[in-house]
């Protein structure tokens, strides 16, 4: 671990971003163009103390999860989150796993929408980011670990995760999730992230294994989108949808016909 360069290295970075350029507001007494240290610590979930022992080079070693948290935090590309690692001392991540950093297009995206539902997903389902209206709208699907951080396992695994969808809307939504799966499948390969969700699921859902010996493929359009909230009833949503250039990350934003019953019930989540 080499502390002087990562304490360089972090500093750099910090006072390269805006509060712009993270959602945030820059108030009229602010003397610098970059980022604080509290705020750097606060986007990569962290505590401002263990943030400024690391840029003043007394800090622990950080470990892979910190650090890609810092990368997260400070909107760092593929290669800087690389340098970063080695930087601390460790491996640079394997490029299977380029799905887990958001790209930080989408992260700058994102953070102007912080009064809209919208979140960023990879190709296997998994939540990466989300606003706070999104987490009220869906709930923190974030937290998930392991297979189930996976939309596309939980929907087959955890009865929990059909919950906030209509009854007669589970086939349909059974098939897209086994659809995308497929792609991914095709894309990644034999001993890949995506091959281990196929196979655990093959092994655990009957409903999984049928849907996929019909290899169903996703239609082109994006039909609206059903939920029942627990707190504010029935919604119709509809996705809109960016995607990453490798295709490897999409952005969903929600959102209701303007002057309609879901759209009162959707303002007041926000």
């Amino acid at each position: 671990m080499n502390r002087a360069h990562l304490a360089s290295f972090l500093r750099t970075r910090r006072e390269a971003l805006r509060p712009e350029d993270v959602g945030l507001r820059r108030g009229p007494r602010r003397r610098t163009g970059g980022l604080r240290r509290e705020e750097v610590a606060a986007l990569s979930g962290m505590s401002t103390d263990y943030y400024t022992r690391l840029e003043q080079q007394r800090g622990p070693h950080p470990s892979e999860q910190m650090l890609a948290a810092l990368a997260r935090g400070l909107r760092l590309s593929l290669a800087e989150r690389d340098h970063l690692f080695q930087l601390a001392g460790h491996a640079v991540p394997h490029r299977a796993v380029r799905a887990d950093h958001v790209n930080p297009g989408m992260m700058r995206i994102l953070d102007r929408l912080h009064d809209t539902p919208a979140q960023v997903v990879n190709h296997l389902g998994e939540t990466l980011a989300q606003t706070a209206p999104a987490v009220a709208l869906l709930g923190d699907e974030t937290r998930h670990t392991g297979l189930a951080r996976s939309a596309h396992h939980r929907w087959f695994t955890d009865p929990a995760a059909r919950d906030r969808h209509p009854a007669q809307d589970h086939p349909l939504l059974s098939r897209l999730f086994v659809a995308h799966l497929h792609g991914a499948y095709t894309r990644d390969g034999g001993g890949s992230r995506t091959a281990a969700i196929v196979d655990d699921l093959l092994a655990a859902s009957g409903e999984f294994a049928q849907l996929w010996r019909e290899h169903p493929v996703p239609g082109g359009q994006c039909p609206p989108k059903h939920l029942l909230h627990p707190e504010v009833g029935p919604l119709e949503l509809h996705c809109q949808t960016l995607v990453d250039p490798d295709r490897s990350q999409t952005l969903l934003v929600f959102t209701a016909a303007p002057g309609s019953e879901s759209d009162d019930r959707l303002r007041l989540l926000l």
